[in-house]
Parts: structure tokens; C-alpha cells; sequence
């Protein structure tokens, strides 16, 4: 790999996995976000809206200790149709609940090991979070384009 490429992986533990799982859930038609706020006190790892409407949320952990302090977790499951845990190779996998989904992940890709079970939204909450998805990534990507608009001073 050369120097310019290596720069390209994320330097933390977890953003590392996340680029794995988003390069995954893009090769299965999903459009991914990044540390999404699906409600106010909650930031899951990665949310992605599948080619039907599907909503999946994968939380990245990168060690025991990781997972230990993650108390949140249970609150993600009202907010997707599946659950899943993404994690590498030397991730002691039996911390994770066997009723969610498993990921094995790297920088480079990601394969699901264990489907997750799905339990479907409500319409209305559905619809609340595909608009709330949409209105991010639209957001994200004015901010990418024009990075002065989203300043202090910019009227």
C-alpha cells in the first residue's frame, strides 16, 4: 500500500470497522450514514436505509472494554429493523447478545456472520427516520460542497 493510501484508513479503532461496514452495506445497495442521531442522547455508529426502506443500525466495537461501556445499546433496537454488532477477528464475540446481528470487519470490507433477526418499524417512525436520514445526508453533503456556508459568518 503506498503512503497515500495508508493515510486514507482512519486512525481510531472504531472508525476503522465503520469504513469496513459502510464499504459492505454499500455493495448491498444501502446508503450509509456515519454517526447518526436517531434521537436526542443517542449516536449510532452507522444507519442504513436499504434499496426497500429497510433501516439497519450497526454498532462498531473495537474491544471488551468498548462493548462493557456501551449501556445504550438496547435503546438502538427501537430505531431499526435490524440490529447488528460489528467487530474484528481478535473481538471476544461471546460478549454479544445472540439475538442481534454479527459483522466481522477490518478497514478494507466486512462480512455478516449472523443475520440479524428483523423486527419492523412502525410506519410513522419509519417515515420519521427516512426523512431525518435524508435531511442529514443533504446537509452533510452542502457542507462537503461548500464548506463557508455552514460558518459563523455566512448569511
Amino acid at each position: 500500500m503506498d503512503q497515500s493510501a495508508a493515510s486514507l484508513v482512519p486512525a481510531m479503532p472504531g472508525q476503522r470497522l465503520a469504513r469496513g461496514v459502510a464499504r459492505l452495506l454499500h455493495s448491498m445497495d444501502h446508503a450509509v450514514l456515519t454517526e447518526f442521531v436517531p434521537e436526542r442522547g443517542l449516536r449510532v455508529d452507522l444507519v442504513g436505509l436499504g434499496p426497500r426502506g429497510e433501516i439497519w443500525i450497526v454498532e462498531c466495537k473495537s474491544c471488551r472494554s468498548d462493548f462493557v461501556a456501551d449501556r445504550k445499546w438496547h435503546r438502538y433496537l427501537d430505531w431499526c429493523d435490524r440490529y447488528f454488532w460489528a467487530v474484528d477477528e481478535a473481538f471476544p464475540l461471546d460478549l454479544l447478545p445472540e439475538r442481534t446481528g454479527l459483522i466481522m470487519a477490518d478497514p478494507y470490507g466486512a462480512e455478516i456472520r449472523r443475520m440479524a433477526p428483523e423486527t419492523r418499524l412502525q410506519g410513522a417512525r419509519r417515515t420519521r427516520l427516512m426523512r431525518d436520514i435524508a435531511r442529514v445526508a443533504a446537509r452533510r453533503l452542502q457542507a462537503a460542497n461548500d464548506p463557508l456556508a455552514f460558518s459563523a459568518g455566512a448569511s
